[in-house]
C-alpha cells in the first residue's frame, strides 16, 4: 500500500496555509477554537469556535491574533467574521465556575462546548495551545495558533470582543475597579482598586492576588469564594449589594452563549496551578 506524501506547511506560508493544506487533504470544514480572559483575575472566561469557508470568501483582510490588534480593528473584524463564517459559537464561563472547577479545566471544557455547538460539523479542529479531546474528529493543538491559523485567529477575535463588551458592562455594575479599561487583567490600577475596595462578585477568588485581599489566602483555591458575595464576612471587604453568581448575558448585539449551554455539575478535580494568578 502506498503511503500518501507528507504535507509540509511552511512557516512563511501565511495565516491561511495550514487550513488550505488540510483542505487539500480532504478536510473541507476546519474549525478553530481560542479563548479570552485566561490571565484575568476578574470577569468570565470566554471561548469561541469558528469555521471559515474555503477559498477567497474565507480570507478576511487584516485578520490576526486579537491581542495584536487595536480595539477598533477587532470590532471591524468581529463583524467580518460573523458575516463570512460558515459557523461560529461562543461560550461564556462565569468567574464562579472558574473558581470551583479550576482555570485549565474550564478553558478546555469551554473550547469543547464551543466546538460541539457549531452548526456546521467540523472535519478537523485546530486549537490554540491546548488539545481538546472527545470531539470525534481529528485535531491539532497549535502553539500560538491565533498567529498561525486563520480560523483560530477568527475565534480569538470573537472571544476577545465578546469578553471586552461584557467587561464594559461590568464596569457599570461594579464601579471603581476600572474594568472598562483593563478588562479584569492584573494591572497597577486594578491592584490598587482591589486593595481599596476589596473583591466583588466578578473577581476570581481562586487567584492569589484576589485571595490575598479577601482574607482567604489560607484556604484551598476552590474554597476561597464566599457563598454570598456582597455580604461582608470576617476579613472580607466586598462593596455593593449581593450579586447573582450566574452567567452574564451577552452584551447588546454580541453573539450569545452557545445554544443549549448550561453550567455543568461542578466536578471535583485536582489542584490547578494555572488558577494561581494565571501562571502556567
Amino acid at each position: 500500500m502506498l503511503t500518501p506524501p507528507r504535507t509540509v506547511v511552511r512557516r512563511d506560508g501565511g495565516l491561511y496555509a495550514l487550513e488550505r493544506a488540510l483542505q487539500r487533504r480532504g478536510f473541507r470544514h476546519v474549525a478553530g477554537a481560542d479563548e479570552a480572559g485566561r490571565g484575568a483575575c476578574a470577569g468570565p472566561l470566554v471561548a469561541a469556535a469558528v469555521v471559515l469557508p474555503e477559498g477567497r470568501r474565507g480570507e478576511i483582510e487584516g485578520l490576526a491574533d486579537s491581542k495584536l490588534l487595536t480595539a477598533a480593528t477587532r470590532e471591524r473584524l468581529y463583524d467580518e467574521v460573523l458575516a463570512r463564517a460558515l459557523a461560529y459559537a461562543v461560550v461564556v464561563v462565569p468567574a464562579d465556575e472558574v473558581d470551583f472547577r479550576g482555570l485549565h479545566v474550564c478553558n478546555v471544557a469551554a473550547m469543547r462546548r464551543a466546538l460541539a455547538s457549531l452548526a456546521t460539523r467540523p472535519e478537523y479542529v485546530l486549537t490554540d495551545g491546548f488539545g481538546v479531546d472527545g470531539l470525534g474528529v481529528p485535531g491539532l493543538a497549535v502553539w500560538k495558533g491565533d498567529q498561525v491559523a486563520a480560523c483560530v485567529a477568527a475565534a480569538s477575535v470573537l472571544a476577545k470582543v465578546t469578553r471586552d463588551r461584557i467587561m464594559v458592562e461590568l464596569d457599570e455594575r461594579f464601579p471603581g475597579y476600572g474594568f472598562a479599561e483593563h478588562k479584569g487583567y492584573i494591572t497597577p490600577v486594578h491592584s490598587a482598586a482591589l486593595e481599596r475596595q476589596g473583591p466583588c462578585a466578578e473577581h476570581r477568588f481562586s487567584y492569589v492576588n484576589v485571595a490575598a485581599v479577601s482574607g482567604r489566602a489560607g484556604r484551598p483555591p476552590r474554597a476561597r469564594r464566599p457563598h454570598i458575595v456582597g455580604v461582608r464576612e470576617p476579613g472580607v471587604a466586598v462593596p455593593g449589594a449581593p450579586e447573582p453568581m450566574g452567567r452574564p448575558g451577552a452584551a447588546g448585539g454580541t453573539v450569545g452563549v452557545a445554544l443549549g449551554e448550561r453550567l455543568r455539575h461542578r466536578a471535583s478535580v485536582g489542584e490547578d496551578v494555572a488558577m494561581e494568578g494565571g501562571v502556567r
